[in-house]
């Protein structure tokens, strides 16, 4: 079973433009996919052995990234547009391995930090706004 590298993973903005072509966000270092589950209390007084019993409720999902700000970046340029807008952006993140994910999400966390001594880099978070969709292709 081979190990996957995380340099070989992404975070894509979807253009609403062209759909078909998602958008590499130019300069991401990391990136991270939340993704949780409520659990629902399902204990009963004829419960087995006096063992709680639990289900799973709502799910949710968000994505944290963060990376090295590349003025000239389309993708960046979208979630610029669309925060400005208040409206929502398709994601795909693309694993290695050739599964990807992808939902639509509000921008809720979009700062840019600008140091004197090093370089302009952005953070960004997403929380889902319905499904996650897995696709999975074969190997990369």
């Amino acid at each position: 079973m081979a190990k996957m590298q995380g340099m070989k993973c992404f975070v894509k903005i979807m253009d609403l433009s062209d759909p078909n072509s998602p958008k590499v966000l130019a300069g991401q270092r990391n990136a991270t996919l939340n993704r949780s589950a409520e659990t629902l209390d399902a204990t009963s007084k004829d419960t087995e052995g006096y063992w709680k019993e639990n289900l799973q409720g709502f799910k949710e999902w968000s994505v944290d990234c963060d990376g090295v700000l590349v003025g000239s970046d389309s993708a960046l340029a979208i979630l610029e547009d669309q925060f400005l807008n208040s409206e929502n952006v398709d994601v795909v993140i693309e694993l290695a391995s050739g599964t990807t994910y992808q939902g639509n999400a509000v921008i809720t966390d979009f700062p840019i930090d600008m140091p004197y001594d090093d370089l302009v880099t952005y953070s960004l978070s997403l929380t889902g706004s319905g499904a996650l969709a897995k696709n999975t292709t074969s190997s990369v």
